[in-house]
């Protein structure tokens, strides 16, 4: 098997085991029905180690598989559309600036709260009967507390992870 099957492996995987935590587990300890994005730390995580189509990629499809997985009741191609934009932002992020601890906490913030947002503002006008505009400000929030408090444990394993798959991208 190549490094570059093995690191789709490895990241699918990843995406799989942070989707069945974040829809088994994490419901039990939701604040006001919000839970955190494991799948988003998972893209993040890609974006900030590996080069960007990769990163794209696995966001479209952690967004996709995160929309049809159950107990979904949203219009599919919400979280596919959000998770990819956050790709997109956490991999210019990574051209910019060394991804140090602060950097990286930093780019989970701006990752979960465009994500978040912009999966919300879909839903409100999509007349999405869940989402309202004076929820909005609420659930972002909430979101990007519990991905920001997950950043110290989720992230640096999984950079390691993809570092290591794809050595030439991690130190560059």
């Amino acid at each position: 098997m190549s490094l570059g099957s093995l690191r789709w492996v490895a990241a699918l995987g990843a995406v799989l085991v942070a989707l069945v935590v974040q829809v088994s587990l994490f419901p039990h300890v939701a604040w006001h029905g919000i839970v955190p994005n494991l799948c988003l730390l998972v893209v993040v995580a890609a974006a900030l180690t590996v080069e960007a189509p990769f990163a794209l990629v696995l966001g479209f499809t952690a967004g996709l598989v995160l929309d049809l997985a159950p107990p979904a009741d949203h219009v599919a191609g919400r979280w596919a559309l959000a998770l990819t934009v956050a790709a997109f932002l956490a991999a210019r992020v990574r051209q910019d600036v060394k991804p140090t601890a602060l950097a990286v906490v930093g780019t989970v913030a701006a990752a979960s709260f465009a994500a978040t947002s912009l999966f919300a503002l879909s839903g409100v006008l999509l007349s999405d009967p869940a989402m309202s505009v004076t929820g909005l400000l609420e659930v972002v929030l909430i979101a990007v507390v519990w991905d920001v408090l997950l950043t110290p444990f989720v992230l640096p394993p999984l950079m390691r992870l993809f570092a290591r798959l794809h050595p030439q991208w991690a130190a560059s």
